[in-house]
């Protein structure tokens, strides 16, 4: 299995790298071939994941490495299917590395074993993960939608083409992209907090304990909504909507990984890597 996983990280890494040349020499060939390689990888990491819920007959989050893995899975999986929507080429150079450095990431980490992985088999938080980790993809390239929306708001407000000018779509674009994201996002996180307290009410007696992770989740639940809200009544849009997207993703993050380390709860037996 290191093997597979080895391969995988090695067409993110290729097409991470095709996708820097595309920046660079705005060839479209090395835009495909990043495309490709980062299928490719995809495919492979698929397969992977597939094979440790036949094998395991639960979900692959037993630890901390393996929902890094899922964390990147679906952060491909999602870029693929705006790829295929909106044929925003330039999101990969985003999208990629940022795979790539997930998977990198938890390579080398520890796999600790879970003492009761009985936990885990249940078609609730089967749903809850798959929802929560595509919801949580989908405002990773949120931010980074927000961020080429900085730097080519940049770029125009200098009034001289630049580096991003040439190769940044529109503001509109961006902007109308990101506010999918955010919506694609929120639905998915929305599902995925029910599904969630269904499978606490049916694991621990109660939809609702003040988990830490629990708590923050709400938190960042609610960020998105007043961002959803003030875009639909307020106007927010533009630079105020992508300072929003790149804030919300760095919840996401202290949601899941800060929380672990710094409080327990029930959600650390999936990640937990603080005594490993």
């Amino acid at each position: 299995m290191n093997l597979i996983n080895l391969f995988t990280i090695f067409f993110y890494l290729m097409s991470t790298a095709a996708y820097l040349f595309f920046l660079f020499v705005q060839k479209q060939k090395f835009e495909k071939a990043g495309l490709y390689l980062l299928t490719a990888g995809f495919v492979i990491h698929t397969s992977t994941l597939v094979f440790g819920f036949i094998s395991s007959g639960h979900m692959p989050v037993e630890n901390l490495p393996e929902t890094l893995s899922v964390a990147g899975w679906a952060v491909v999986c999602v870029f693929l299917l705006l790829h295929y929507k909106f044929n925003l080429k330039i999101l990969g150079i985003y999208a990629a590395p940022l795979a790539t450095l997930i998977m990198i990431v938890s390579y080398p980490l520890p796999k600790v074993a879970l003492q009761n992985p009985e936990i885990l088999k249940s078609l609730w938080l089967s749903f809850h993960i798959v929802f929560i980790f595509l919801g949580e993809a989908f405002f990773a390239l949120a931010c980074g939608i927000g961020i080429l929306y900085l730097l080519q708001e940049r770029a125009i407000k200098r009034k001289r083409p630049g580096f991003f000018f040439r190769r940044l779509p529109s503001l509109n674009l961006l902007d109308s992209i990101g506010y999918v994201c955010i919506l694609g996002g929120f639905t998915l996180m929305t599902v995925g907090l029910i599904t969630g307290f269904v499978y606490a009410k049916n694991v621990w007696g109660s939809f609702w304990s003040a988990d830490p992770k629990e708590i923050w989740s709400i938190i960042t639940w609610l960020l998105y909504a007043a961002l959803i809200h003030g875009r639909l009544i307020s106007g927010w849009r533009g630079r105020r909507s992508a300072v929003m997207a790149i804030i919300g993703f760095g919840v996401i993050l202290f949601t899941f990984l800060g929380v672990n380390f710094l409080f327990e709860g029930h959600h650390e037996v999936f990640t937990r890597w603080r005594d490993s």
